[in-house]
């Protein structure tokens, strides 16, 4: 009894916090495409120039995370019921 009601406590808590991880990835990757938008907006000035190019650095492995977490999404929806 007290290891089944441990393991679920361990996956229950594990899932919520996989889950609000993928959140904050997900709306830091929104909050840095929109910087990035803005900051390329910009014509007049070389350092915004660089720091469009230096957000990529962030964006990209988020990109990654947020491709990740959609197709495990997408598995759990169709495979998983």
């Amino acid at each position: 009894m007290i290891t089944t009601v441990t393991t679920t406590t361990v996956t229950t808590i594990a899932t919520v916090t996989s889950i609000s991880l993928a959140g904050a990835a997900i709306f830091t990757l929104l909050a840095l495409l929109i910087l990035k938008e803005i900051v390329s907006g910009i014509k007049n000035n070389g350092k915004y120039l660089q720091l469009s190019k230096a957000l990529n650095v962030a964006i990209l492995p988020l990109l990654i995370v947020f491709a990740f977490t959609a197709v495990v999404q997408l598995i759990q929806f169709f495979v998983v019921k």
